[in-house]
């Protein structure tokens, strides 16, 4: 079983001064240089827009001011990794997801607001856009998980029950891990695991370009490291150590459309491929 050095990582850190932005360097120096949480908080604040929701290449292929989904639900990602759960920021999110729910429940994939900015190809909405359960499984799943306590969480919650309930929901890679997230959070534990145990089967089936079993098993004790063999996912944390860049990166394998997005997602990636191996007992130390 493979493990990272320290030299490894001080290679990434050498990495992350050189290419990745102020917010994701400062998270590399939380997790792994013994930094303090202020300053991935206030690096996180220009993000946020008065609506209180995220914008403003939060997400690197979005590269518009306008709040959108998915942002904030990197923004709920980064406020509990600096230990921000009762951060008034949470409360804004859930009060902006509220203007934007649609009447079945749940929040659209993304606003034909993402019209207005340049944005990767991908990044596409109808004129009216329906829920979806990518991304509104995400942000009720770590809107659980942060303890919140919003009316917007349970109108979010019954809607990923009704649509985890039909027994022709198909799912790709994004369902998927929206789906865990929600199912490895949600109080109701029981009905999780039932949940979890009919569409297994299915989960385990996506397949896609740029995801792996590693991508749906970031914590050993989540429902996603119960989709494959366990030596299936050994193997890919041996060939995740091997990946590392001889800049001390890691790279991404989707596509890039617009030069600064590699750089701003390799600084993402690297200290996503970080927090993975440590979760998975790999690094040394």
């Amino acid at each position: 079983m493979k493990t990272l050095t320290s030299e490894q990582i001080e290679r990434a850190w050498e990495f992350m001064l050189l290419n990745a932005r102020v917010i994701d360097r400062h998270r590399f120096a939380l997790h792994f240089r013994g930094g303090a949480p202020a300053p991935v908080l206030a690096a996180l604040r220009p993000y946020e827009n008065p609506d209180g929701g995220y914008g403003n290449a939060l997400e690197p292929d979005l590269r518009g001011a306008a709040s959108q989904p998915v942002p904030a639900q990197h923004a709920l990602e980064i406020l509990h990794e600096a230990g921000a759960d009762d951060d008034p920021a949470v409360t804004r999110i859930a009060d902006h997801l509220t203007t934007i729910t649609t009447p079945e429940g749940g929040v659209p994939f993304v606003l034909p607001a993402v019209r207005d900015a340049p944005r990767a190809p991908w990044w596409q909405t109808a004129d009216d856009p329906p829920a979806a359960i990518n991304p509104t499984a995400s942000l009720a799943g770590l809107l659980h998980r942060a303890g919140a306590d919003h009316p917007w969480l349970k109108t979010a919650t019954d809607f990923c029950w009704s649509r985890l309930d039909r027994p022709d929901l198909e799912f790709g890679a994004y369902d998927v891990l929206a789906t865990l997230t929600f199912l490895d959070h949600v109080p109701d534990r029981d009905r999780a695991e039932a949940v979890f145990t009919r569409h297994r089967d299915a989960l385990a089936a996506v397949g896609s370009d740029h995801h792996t079993a590693i991508d749906f098993a970031s914590s050993p004790d989540g429902l996603g490291a119960r989709l494959h063999p366990r030596d299936a996912i050994d193997a890919e944390l041996d060939a995740l150590i091997d990946a590392q860049d001889d800049d001390g990166g890691w790279d991404i394998d989707f596509p890039v459309w617009t030069p600064i997005t590699r750089h701003e997602w390799r600084g993402v990636q690297t200290v996503e491929r970080l927090l993975l191996l440590r979760s998975q007992g790999r690094l040394d130390g």
